[in-house]
């Protein structure tokens, strides 16, 4: 006798190998995309009104960025995007960026955290202040985003995603990233733990994704610097990535019909693999 929880009528399509893979899952979807005016922020909105969906861009303090970002995507991508601010390291901002978001169409269908800051001091020379603000930053502000979202998606009953940009310096030490390599990977376990509390019948799904040395951000000042060019003169990577890459590994996850949740997703090239090479 067949399951309960099974459609009887996707079981019939499946046994006669029709499968479908024609919609657009993220079609009239409200995305809260905060920090989203930054190089992979922007990235992750073209997308997504590619797509057919709303995003909302959360940013910090510069309003003129925010609004050139703004301007720049509805032109060149012909589709909607709002903007929302707020510190989401304080309570105030998050609640803000939130309500905001609720306020503009109702709900919030997933939320992508772009925000974070690399700590600049060296391991060395590292005290307690600058660490804190690491984890404040880089964890403790997006998790706690997730959560008051995951707590929306929750009272209204209808699911959502969340995806968090980690690091590949979360997922694999390197040296000289104590404060920054740390909060990331707090990142990483703390998305874990709300993929559990929220799953099930929640039907919200929460993953991470990590990239390596991508072309825009945080990354692209040791890019230029040349940094990381023996990486690829050694074979180690076979180039640098691309925020398209990193958009496409967070549009896959915001699936609401996606099967993956409490998971990482390395959008490195294979370097923190290959980088004893």
């Amino acid at each position: 006798m067949p399951s309960p929880h099974l459609d009887p009528d996707e079981t019939v399509r499946h046994d006669q190998l029709k499968f479908d893979f024609a919609r657009r899952p993220l079609a009239g979807r409200v995305i809260l995309v905060s920090g989203g005016t930054g190089g992979l922020g922007a990235a992750t909105a073209a997308l997504l009104i590619h797509e057919g969906a709303y995003p909302i861009l959360g940013y910090h303090t510069n309003k003129g960025r925010a609004e050139l970002v703004q301007q720049r995507l509805q032109d060149l991508y012909a589709g909607p995007v709002a903007l929302t601010q707020g510190d989401i390291t304080g309570a105030a901002g998050r609640r803000r960026q939130v309500e905001d978001a609720q306020r503009l169409k109702g709900r919030i269908d997933g939320l992508v955290v772009c925000a974070g800051d690399p700590a600049r001091a060296r391991t060395q020379d590292l005290e307690s202040p600058a660490f804190q603000e690491a984890l404040d930053r880089n964890a403790v502000g997006p998790l706690l985003l997730a959560r008051d979202v995951a707590l929306a998606m929750q009272d209204r009953s209808t699911g959502g995603a969340i995806v968090l940009l980690s690091s590949m310096q979360g997922a694999y030490p390197f040296e000289g990233s104590l404060a920054y390599g740390t909060s990331k990977a707090a990142l990483i376990h703390g998305a874990k733990v709300l993929a559990k509390d929220f799953g099930g019948r929640s039907r919200i799904n929460i993953n991470v994704v990590a990239p390596g040395v991508t072309s825009v951000g945080m990354a692209r000042a040791s890019v230029d610097s040349g940094k990381y060019d023996g990486m690829i003169d050694a074979g180690v990577i076979p180039r640098f990535g691309r925020p398209e890459d990193v958009a496409r590994a967070v549009g896959l996850l915001l699936d609401p019909e996606s099967y993956i949740t409490g998971q990482v997703i390395m959008v490195d090239g294979g370097l923190t693999l290959r980088r004893d090479l």
